[in-house]
């Protein structure tokens, strides 16, 4: 845990910094271990198993995040829309979150990790399969009765102005 004496101290700005930095930090952490079994086993043994790391760690995410919110079981259109706007990876890249109806609308503008990659000389990381189960798991544990679709994502990008976007529908409001 961290000392609370020195959180206590540090500005607001300074907090946010912080934030970014374990952001920054839990995503180079994901990038680096998929790479190591990228090189060493192949993209199809490093997507297997970044697929089952993130069905288990995105729940977590979402219900720690709910609780934060304090969101009731059916968080509904309004509370994804706040959720998704407070994980880990909203701080380090460009979201977009957009609401119309029962409807809400996530884009990644900008991603670090498709970045990183072009920078390094490396093929755009494939994520739509593990994009669709983070997502998708974000949202049913925010809220059990969302679908999602996937707009656009490497590799079947739709949408150019963008790196990936969402669509998450409630499908019954009366719960």
């Amino acid at each position: 845990m961290y000392n609370r004496d020195i959180l206590q101290n540090l500005s607001k700005d300074a907090l946010l910094d912080l934030i970014d930095i374990h952001a920054r930090n839990f995503l180079a952490l994901d990038g680096v271990w998929f790479q190591s079994v990228e090189r060493t086993r192949g993209m199809d043994e490093a997507m297997f198993h970044d697929t089952e790391a993130w069905k288990r760690y995105t729940v977590t995410e979402a219900r720690r995040i709910k609780k934060f919110l304090g969101l009731a079981e059916h968080g509904g259109v309004a509370g994804l829309k706040d959720a998704l706007l407070l994980r880990f990876n909203a701080s380090v890249n460009d979201n977009l979150v957009e609401v119309d109806g029962n409807t809400v609308t996530c884009t990644v503008r900008t991603c670090r990790v498709q970045t990183a990659r072009k920078e390094k000389g490396m093929p755009y990381h494939p994520c739509k399969p593990v994009g669709f189960v983070e997502y998708e798991g974000f949202a049913k544990t925010i809220d059990p009765r969302f679908t999602c679709e996937c707009l656009s994502c490497f590799p079947d990008v739709t949408d150019e102005t963008c790196c990936c976007k969402w669509r998450f529908v409630l499908q019954d409001e009366s719960c």
